[in-house]
């Protein structure tokens, strides 16, 4: 078994991938003041619950957005399981070109979902990950990494709205009956769910657009569902995209 963990700004999301299946999924929240130690417990502790022992772990990989909770994360797992864990990066593997300006800023989070993305579909393909931020990445035909878009995401644009605001109150983040809403609260939330599935429906036509080609698209993340489900297009949802993606990099690297 090894460990496939995706560090985001708001959660650590981590899979136990046994023989290419992934068996169990679950999220710590991100802190960076907590210490390679508390992570150790958090992640052992949850482990535990599910009845799986710290030797049956045999790799890990990491992707992070959150720089210095690389190290943090890696500690914690020589604690847990004495294994050296790969950080996507530079010099690992990836079966992909990656034809940006500087492949080196490229997040190994966007990293490992196009490589998931390419593990099941044939290019060209769009990628969506709603996290924080909303990030869409382009695969062209040949399937090389050649850009993106980067937005805002649900919960960062509405809190954005409610402090920035004066009479503008912190909501829950769902579709409300209608798209032509009658309250401020309502309105609020079709803003949210029907104007980013509007905005997504509209960087995939435009990306389609400029790459003179119809793509698969495929979206993840943490408000992947509720916005794949207003969005007009055809987008295939994977709530794993990121986790198959760590596990295909391992299995290249694993030599």
């Amino acid at each position: 078994m090894i460990l496939a963990i995706d560090v985001g700004n708001t959660n650590i999301t981590i899979g136990c991938v046994h023989e290419g299946s992934i068996a169990l999924v679950f999220a710590i929240s991100t802190n960076i003041a907590k210490t390679a130690e508390e992570y150790a417990m958090d992640i052992k502790s949850i482990l535990d619950f599910h009845k799986i022992k710290p030797d049956e772990i045999e790799g890990a990989i990491i992707s992070c957005v959150v720089p210095p909770l690389s190290n943090s994360i890696r500690s914690s797992l020589r604690m847990l399981s004495n294994i050296e864990a790969l950080i996507v990066g530079a010099g690992v593997k990836t079966g992909m070109n990656i034809l940006i300006d500087d492949p080196a800023q490229l997040g190994g989070d966007m990293v490992a979902a196009a490589v998931g993305a390419l593990a099941t579909h044939t290019p060209p393909i769009i990628v969506v990950d709603m996290g924080t931020a909303i990030k869409m990445c382009v695969l062209d035909k040949n399937g090389s990494f050649i850009g993106g878009a980067i937005m805002p995401g649900l919960s960062l644009s509405m809190n954005a709205l409610s402090t920035g605001t004066s009479q503008l109150p912190h909501v829950t983040i769902e579709a409300p009956g209608k798209l032509i809403s009658k309250n401020t609260i309502d309105c609020m939330k079709s803003g949210a769910v029907f104007g980013t599935a509007s905005m997504i429906d509209g960087m995939i036509s435009r990306f389609e657009n400029e790459l003179d080609n119809d793509a698969i698209s495929i979206i993840t993340g943490g408000h992947a569902e509720l916005v794949k489900n207003h969005c007009l297009r055809e987008i295939k949802y994977d709530p794993h995209l990121i986790l198959r993606g760590l596990e295909k990099i391992y299995e290249r690297n694993r030599a």
